[in-house]
């Protein structure tokens, strides 16, 4: 799954990301396939691209990895004086094209109902709308049940600058939308951290909790009585009063970092939650980390090479024949 982290400041933008990449074999386990992806891109000199969710698509008979589909979004001649909201956009709609996440639901529903009939469960009701399937259903002693499932996604943070110097932060999520997080133009909106992938980590050291707990059952309750926005407002009294405004670029760095590092540690040793056992460790390996200022542009901070023994190379700055 991964984890992809934006740290917005005054003094620039920063973006990192693990390099752990997963997938499911035809038995649909989830594997470890390599510790070594590409997760962050340089769309042109002043905007950049993180990846996360599914690694690979189906074209044309065979697997091809997403970032393949980023590259060549890159290398448009197009992309030079495009500003933020129109990265998103379009990447937002080259992978709607391309994966074909709809194909995916209608299999996960036909699985869900096979299920459902092989343990007894009578299905009440099926409702499928853009980005989700959801569904209720009485078990054999007699209990109504809820559940919901959806296709697993490709999520996309796109954060730099505009032509003009005003900076912001997208997040496209395919099945989904594009939302901004961040826009310099915008009171209260200019500076902070976001992170899309495995998150839980984070939002919890951050924030005080993460989001399944809204499937506790006395939150529930709560958010059933008194109203989800009022809850969730109650809960964000937990979060780090964290000063963005004030935060140095090398200090974004090192919450940034930090973030990834302290997710694969624990995911090293935890198997899931009690709730929820068995979640997949997609965090792990190097660590890319690359900075966007106003000045310089966009400028890899650390970036993964290849190597054998003792020799390294960077193919970005090799020249060519």
């Amino acid at each position: 799954m991964s984890l992809v982290i934006n740290t917005t400041t005054p003094e620039g933008i920063v973006l990192a990301a693990d390099s752990r990449q997963s997938y499911r074999n035809m038995k649909g386990m989830a594997r470890i396939g390599s510790e070594n992806a590409i997760k962050l891109f340089q769309i042109n000199r002043r905007i950049g691209v993180g990846i996360t969710g599914l690694a690979f698509l189906p074209d044309g008979g065979v697997q091809r990895n997403v970032s393949q589909y980023i590259e060549e979004f890159r290398r448009s001649s197009k992309v030079k004086n495009m500003e933020v909201r129109d990265v998103a956009r379009k990447l937002h709609h080259l992978f709607n094209d391309k994966y074909h996440w709809k194909d995916q639901m209608d299999q996960i529903k036909a699985n869900i109902q096979n299920d459902l009939s092989s343990k007894g469960c009578a299905i009440i009701q099926m409702e499928m709308d853009e980005q989700s399937l959801k569904f209720s259903f009485r078990t054999p002693q007699g209990t109504i049940e809820n559940g919901m499932a959806r296709a697993d996604p490709i999520e996309i943070l796109v954060a730099g600058y505009n032509p003009d110097g005003t900076h912001q932060v997208y997040s496209a999520t395919i099945p989904g939308s594009v939302q901004k997080l961040r826009d310099s133009k915008k009171q209260g909106m200019e500076y902070g951290s976001s992170w899309l992938g495995q998150g839980d980590v984070a939002a919890r050291i951050v924030l005080g909790f993460d989001g399944r707990i809204q499937n506790v059952d006395f939150v529930k309750e709560a958010i059933q009585n008194q109203g989800e926005q009022l809850i969730l407002t109650q809960l964000r009294g937990l979060e780090y009063a964290i000063q963005w405004g004030t935060m140095t670029l090398q200090d974004a760095i090192d919450f940034a970092t930090l973030m990834i590092q302290t997710t694969s540690a624990i995911q090293r040793f935890s198997d899931g939650i009690n709730a929820d056992p068995g979640d997949m460790p997609g965090v792990g390996g190097p660590i890319d980390v690359a900075v966007i200022t106003p000045d310089h542009g966009f400028v890899w901070v650390k970036k993964k090479k290849l190597q054998f023994s003792d020799c390294e190379v960077d193919l970005d700055n090799e020249p060519f024949l």
